[in-house]
């Protein structure tokens, strides 16, 4: 009998396995697909000589993060590689907003496109990461309350200078461009890098967002592994496997087995029963979990009533191309770029995001575009480019402001659409684009899910990352933490604080928390905050 079992091989689920092997648990995984990694995962499905990343494909919050940091996954293979420049962001007019790997070599080429002014405004903007750092990395990916990492943030922002940088935290991208740029270049690089998440230019806490993106950039790149994302997981399937542990593919779980309150296993499709020593740790959706796992009978009215307001991120739709020749960018500082933001103005991005929040399929859609050869030369022959872009479309389209009539029943038709929509934003700045294309793969979301059950209608967040489902009130209004109120089970799916992006915060975080609560005395597994905390997650029992 293991000691705890893992719901799920995606990122979150493997670290939570690897801390929990180091604390010399016996550890089973079981995962639903043939393969483990959940969203971070690589092929050669378009073409034998092209290496894919299926799902997400730069990682500098795993870089970043303390979490995967700590389990040297270096020494069991993993490699990292970056492109020349780290983010890109072309205009029209054929200037270019470049991201690069320090401060001085971005606010050099900030000043030498778009004036002097705007590079002493993004030097300041680089100053505050330095005063935060590593704070406020700690103060994300913790439980809350942050108290420790709070309090050292605190202490570099004493007085005025943490109410500056409060409302600097809450400030919508398009406020903060306006406020300190002068020129489009600065604010089009933070806003994109918002959009990698689903907050529109005029959300609270979108200019917090980008800047995070943006600084990170600068601080350890946007890293890929050597020889695709496959490569991340396989050092952490190894890691775990060294220890004892194991993954079991093909093995989705249908339900969480509950008796008296506490989580005793897990029952598999093919009926097997599998039982859990001391905990259940679930990277799922909370949606998945709550409701679907684990039986509403087992669960507080009053979460129930609240999961009816979890709300998705949007769906997306990811175009894989074999590029048998460099993407011909009209912008020179584009070419070098691992990521390249494509939007022609404030407005446009603007536009793109209302029309997503109302339902309406954008004519010009935002695009993230990977040129994956130049940040890994191992993913194609010599003078090609393993290319892809995503973007993203309503989770249900009400209308289509393009001339595809695309409704969302994403057929070949509909794929086919949507992948011509995306190449001609693309050769808006990179004329001459669909010439290089040698092959092409469309993943709409229902592809998407089909790949992976987490990203349940191409959601990749799992959840918006807006701030009414953040911190506290992620998933739900209460703990922002990964216990649940059924003793022994753990939520350590992005679903919970700090959500989105393969940084292992949550699987981390849910693994912890059981190695704490099995530390605790019988009749003290929650200390006095966080018993408060799940009564405040519980309600009054008869609240519906």
């Amino acid at each position: 009998m293991p000691d705890a079992i893992v719901i799920g091989a995606g990122p979150n689920g493997l670290v939570a396995a690897n801390i929990l092997a180091d604390a010399g648990w016996q550890v089973e995984v079981l995962e639903a697909q043939p393969e483990p990694g959940g969203a971070v995962r690589s092929d050669r499905g378009l073409d034998p000589a092209y290496v894919h990343d299926v799902f997400s494909s730069f990682y500098p919050l795993a870089v970043a993060s303390p979490a995967v940091g700590a389990l040297a996954l270096e020494e069991h293979g993993l490699r990292w590689s970056n492109a020349p420049v780290v983010a890109a962001h072309p205009l029209p007019d054929g200037r270019c907003a470049t991201l690069h790997r320090s401060a001085a070599e971005t606010c050099a080429a900030m000043e030498q496109g778009f004036g002097a002014a705007d590079a002493t405004a993004w030097q300041h903007l680089s100053d505050l990461w330095e005063r935060l750092d590593p704070h406020l990395l700690r103060t994300l990916f913790t439980p809350f309350p942050p108290v420790r990492a709070g309090a050292g943030m605190a202490a570099r922002l004493p007085g005025a200078g943490g109410l500056r940088a409060l409302r600097f935290l809450t400030l919508p991208v398009r406020r903060l461009a306006q406020e300190e740029f002068t020129e489009p270049g600065a604010g089009l690089l933070l806003a994109g890098c918002a959009l990698h998440a689903d907050l529109m230019p005029e959300a609270v806490g979108s200019a917090a967002f980008g800047w995070l993106m943006a600084m990170l950039g600068q601080q350890v790149g946007w890293p890929v592994p050597v020889g695709g994302a496959s490569a991340l997981t396989r050092a952490l399937v190894r890691r775990l496997e060294s220890l004892g542990g194991r993954v079991s593919c093909d093995s989705p779980v249908v339900e969480v087995v509950v008796r008296g309150g506490r989580a005793l296993g897990v029952r598999t499709a093919d009926g097997t029963a599998l039982r859990a020593h001391r905990a259940v740790l679930a990277d799922v959706p909370a949606p998945a979990l709550y409701g679907g796992l684990v039986g509403w009978e087992h669960l507080p009215p009053r979460l129930r009533a609240d999961l009816r307001h979890f709300q998705w991120d949007f769906s997306t739709v990811k175009v894989d191309w074999a590029l048998d020749g460099p993407v011909p960018w009209t912008a020179d500082g584009a070419r070098a770029a691992g990521t390249v933001h494509l939007g022609a103005d404030m407005d446009e991005l603007s536009d793109y995001a209302l029309q997503l929040s109302t339902g309406r399929l954008p004519r010009l859609p935002f695009a993230l575009l990977g040129q994956m050869t130049t940040a890994d030369p191992t993913r194609s022959p010599p003078g090609t480019e393993s290319a892809w872009a995503y973007t993203h479309v309503p989770q249900t389209i009400k209308d289509d402001l393009g001339p595809d009539a695309i409704t969302g029943r994403w057929d070949e038709r509909e794929a086919h659409a949507m992948a011509e929509r995306v190449e001609r934003q693309v050769e808006r700045f990179a004329p001459g684009f669909r010439d290089r294309i040698t092959a092409r793969r469309v993943l709409t979301p229902p592809v998407l899910q089909s790949m992976n059950a987490s990203l349940v209608g191409g959601a990749i967040n799992g959840g918006t990352t807006a701030l009414h489902q953040q911190f506290v009130f992620r998933p739900v209004p209460g703990t922002g933490r990964p216990e649940t109120p059924v003793s022994r089970l753990y939520l350590a799916s992005s679903s919970a604080h700090p959500g989105g992006g393969v940084h292992g915060a949550c699987g981390a975080n849910a693994a912890r928390a059981a190695i704490r609560s099995h530390r605790l005395p019988a009749g003290r597994i929650l200390s006095p905050g966080l018993a408060a905390a799940q009564r405040l997650l519980s309600g009054p029992q008869g609240h519906h």
